[in-house]
């Protein structure tokens, strides 16, 4: 029998993929509407899949799903129905799990994790990088609680509550956990040694670490020139694995809509990752199937 997500976690690190929606916008797909990657589990499903099987096919091993930008609010705001973003969550765990199922065909261990982003995320206003809301923790809760437990219900081996910036937030999500019994990896918006709106990562870090259901704690979309730190942050706090996926450290210019500067992202940083206490290393925005595989082999080679 497959060894679950948890098991892995105590004898070796686990590769995570890369930035889904750099891979779609890589096969040729315009992602520039305010539903993001989500907007092709409706209308090109078999791309989001093959997506996920690019990831798989250089060494990741788990499938992180497109639903980071589901919600019921976005869907309604962009023309759709809450029905659409029911089938959409539906789909994006699916979707994943079909590639997962075609890499372990292939004799590779993979595993599906189902994104839970942010509140910023929906709102495509680029708030989740500065964690100012206009929601407190118990609005947070309610907002998060129909979305939850709809991706619940699709039976993902994991649960990835990714890219939250504030404390309120990460709060509100981890009540909502407790209790479904799927492991969960929580993973801050930070700079530094604080959440976006300048929280200490640590005290968030604590909270969770009472969640049974957390076997990880950490940061993504972080600078890679910043991981090491909040690697170290992370553990210390609740001895818990930590769990770094950084973008590639390319700046996004808002006006020109497209990216500038040139990629920091090393794949043979995760070593480094690894002997400070990472289990689930992979990389966020801009970070490619090429890579995942020098990561892959950084950490085989280790």
């Amino acid at each position: 029998m497959p060894e679950t997500i948890t098991e892995t976690l105590t004898h070796r690190p686990v590769v995570l993929d890369g930035g889904l929606a750099t891979q779609l916008e890589a096969r040729g797909h315009d992602l520039s509407s305010s539903l993001w990657s989500a907007r092709l589990l409706l209308e090109q499903p078999e791309e989001v899949q093959a997506a996920h099987a690019d990831f798989f096919a250089a060494g990741a091993e788990v499938a992180t799903t497109a639903s980071y930008q589901v919600s019921y609010d976005g869907f309604v705001r962009a023309g759709m129905t809450e029905a659409d973003a029911d089938e959409a969550i539906r789909r994006s765990t699916a979707l994943a799990r079909a590639a997962a199922q075609e890499a372990r065909a292939a004799g590779r261990q993979a595993w599906v994790a189902a994104s839970v982003g942010p509140y910023g995320a929906a709102l495509a206003d680029g708030s989740e990088y500065t964690g100012r809301y206009d929601l407190d923790e118990d609005g947070l809760r309610a907002w998060h609680e129909r979305r939850l437990a709809a991706i619940v219900a699709t039976g993902p081996d994991l649960l990835a509550l990714e890219t939250i910036p504030n404390t309120a937030e990460a709060r509100a999500l981890l009540a909502l956990v407790a209790g479904t019994g799927i492991p969960t990896w929580l993973s801050l918006s930070a700079e530094g040694a604080t959440t976006r709106l300048g929280e200490p990562l640590d005290e968030v870090y604590a909270a969770a670490a009472t969640v049974p259901e957390v076997v990880a704690v950490g940061v993504n979309c972080v600078p890679a020139a910043d991981a090491t730190a909040m690697v170290d942050i992370a553990v210390r706090a609740t001895g818990l694995p930590a769990v770094v996926y950084p973008n590639s450290g390319e700046g996004w210019d808002a006006e020109a809509r497209g990216w500038t500067g040139s990629s920091q992202f090393s794949g043979a940083a995760a070593a480094e990752w690894v002997s400070h206490g990472a289990r689930l290393l992979g990389g966020c925005c801009r970070v490619t199937p090429a890579d995942i595989r020098g990561m892959a082999d950084a950490l085989a080679a280790d």
